[in-house]
């Protein structure tokens, strides 16, 4: 990727969204149901878009959350709904019209009590905490967020009573009901008055705050961090959690510096990202700039995406953390200090995570789970306590409770910042040193991902690829050792494939919004044998491209 002359620079005025404008496209728009491009559209993480490209309208919010009330109706789901927003612009726009909906369809509502922002692991939480030991009456939650995109960006995601991300079955029935929805004029929407919504006897103020912080302690060793006095910092990049580090600080009696506690839906103290736009990715060196430049004033600090579902750990001895190197250190030091997990509990990864994580998982004698990307492959697992701790590369994980309990089904840029701040207080030792030591015995991994061009039809096939088409038996000078199609911990379609040797690997996926195909790819052996893995991968892709078209 060709990183913008401007990436890492602070935001320019004339690069600031219009705001009025896009709420008033919000309200104003008429998507079209018969363009591909303005249908209702779940992909890993719920319906994205925007107002100005007639992408996220009040017509798509008012259908698909008509469609989740008629498929809480056939999954006979009647507790509450747990419903949360980020701080896009759009998300207060999009919770009223979601409100008067479910409001009309008498679906038992929980807002937050203070109109506040809600992370998405707090919804998660809350689902789980209010469904533990119950077989009927269970909760469920919308999360109206999309998470790190731009200011211009809406988001809307659903989580059934598992209270993890909704499976492509749940989210193919909802995008199906919501899209005849559209086509039939909104007919059968049900809707009452954002004021009306607002008094109904369904509709609750809940303190999502207080019960998530309170809990917060069944997770991690607040104790340990509070006694070792570290000077902590934190960004929110004005995302959901900005209201929460208060009461953290005040439940647990440990100081945390909050840099930047502004709440502004331009998000015009963002770093510029590295195509030159501004995206609350708190894994990107360019957007996380601004704290990376404030490394020594802290012991550990950290930041998260808009809806807290990301983490971003920037240590002084190094700087901002690739996320697999953190996900490598945070299972290699949890796996030992857990003694309340299962002694068989798992660990989890997405096949395009490193394989510093599988040289840590034989380490320490825990059982490898890999899944396809997207953190619903780990629901399953975190609930019934065989899967420990489930993480993505891209910057996601979430793990259990001391007890060996599920914490959240869906992905906790909170405690995996609060663990940080843990390791350094029970270990003397920063996340960065910690991983420096892995790299002395295990070796030290060079990973990358870059995108090479796809057409509509090129990638179809990469989706449906069997390792039969993979003719080669080298990559990158070593004997190729296996090829996937599908993810070892799960039997499921990878919607790409996979080629490891001893020493590196690639996976090849076709992005479900460009006209390009990712290869992600690592190596042991350096940067040199990276980019020959990178080309190779490239040439190989490209000849059975070519052969099966």
């Amino acid at each position: 990727m060709k990183v913008s002359a401007l990436a890492g620079k602070p935001t320019q005025p004339s690069m600031l969204a219009n705001i009025p404008r896009l709420i008033t496209a919000y309200y104003t728009g008429r998507p079209d149901p018969s363009v591909p491009e303005q249908r209702v559209a779940f992909g890993t993480s719920g319906h994205r878009g925007s107002s100005l490209k007639l992408s996220f309208n009040e017509a798509h919010i008012l259908a698909t959350t008509q469609a989740i009330c008629l498929y809480r109706q056939q999954q006979h789901i009647d507790g509450p709904l747990f419903l949360g927003m980020d701080t896009h612009a759009l998300s207060e726009p999009a919770l009223a019209s979601t409100l008067e909906v479910l409001a009309a369809n008498g679906v038992v509502v929980m807002v937050d009590r203070d109109n506040g922002y809600t992370p998405t692991p707090v919804i998660s939480h809350a689902i789980l905490t209010y469904n533990r030991d119950r077989k009927t009456g269970l909760a469920d939650g919308i999360v109206i967020t999309p998470s790190h995109n731009p200011p211009e960006d809406g988001g809307f995601k659903y989580n059934p009573p598992h209270g993890g991300p909704a499976d492509a079955d749940v989210t193919t029935w909802i995008e199906k009901q919501a899209n005849a929805l559209l086509a039939d004029d909104l007919r059968g929407v049900q809707r009452v008055s954002y004021e009306k919504a607002r008094r109904a006897s369904t509709t609750h103020k809940h303190d999502y705050v207080g019960a998530y912080v309170d809990d917060l302690g069944a997770v991690i060793d607040m104790e340990a961090i509070r006694d070792a006095k570290l000077s902590i910092g934190v960004d929110p990049l004005g995302g959901a959690g900005v209201d929460y580090w208060g009461p953290i600080t005040e439940r647990y009696g440990f100081p945390v510096t909050v840099v930047h506690e502004d709440v502004d839906p331009t998000f015009r103290f963002m770093n510029l990202d590295w195509d030159g736009k501004i995206r609350m990715d708190c894994s990107s060196p360019y957007a996380m700039a601004g704290l990376i430049a404030l490394k020594d004033r802290f012991d550990i600090a950290f930041a998260n995406d808009t809806d807290h579902d990301r983490h971003g750990i920037v240590t002084r001895t190094a700087g901002l953390m690739n996320p697999n190197h953190y996900l490598a250190v945070s299972i290699s030091y949890l796996f030992t200090q857990r003694s309340g997990w299962r002694k068989d509990a798992a660990v989890g990864k997405t096949v395009v995570s490193s394989s510093m994580i599988d040289r840590v998982a034989a380490k320490i004698g825990r059982r490898l789970v890999e899944v396809p990307v997207g953190f619903k492959w780990f629901v399953d697992g975190l609930l019934d306590g065989s899967v420990g701790f489930g993480g993505e590369e891209s910057a996601g994980a979430s793990f259990l409770r001391h007890d060996g309990t599920v914490w959240t089904t869906d992905k906790d840029g909170i405690i995996l910042d609060l663990l940080a701040a843990e390791m350094m207080a029970k270990t003397g030792r920063d996340p960065s040193q910690l991983y420096l030591d892995l790299t002395k015995e295990l070796g030290v991994p060079v990973y990358q991902r870059i995108d090479a061009p796809a057409t509509p039809a090129q990638k179809a096939i990469l989706k449906i690829l069997s390792p039969e088409q993979i003719q080669a038996t080298e990559l990158a000078g070593e004997k190729i050792t296996g090829i996937l199609t599908s993810a070892p911990g799960t039997g499921s379609a990878l919607g790409g494939l996979k080629v490891m040797t001893e020493n590196g690997w690639f996976a090849a996926r076709p992005s479900g919004t460009e006209d390009v195909y990712k290869i992600y790819a690592e190596s042991f052996r350096g940067d040199t044998h990276l980019k020959q893995i990178q080309e190779e991968a490239q040439a190989l892709i490209t000849k059975v491209l070519k052969s099966a078209s």
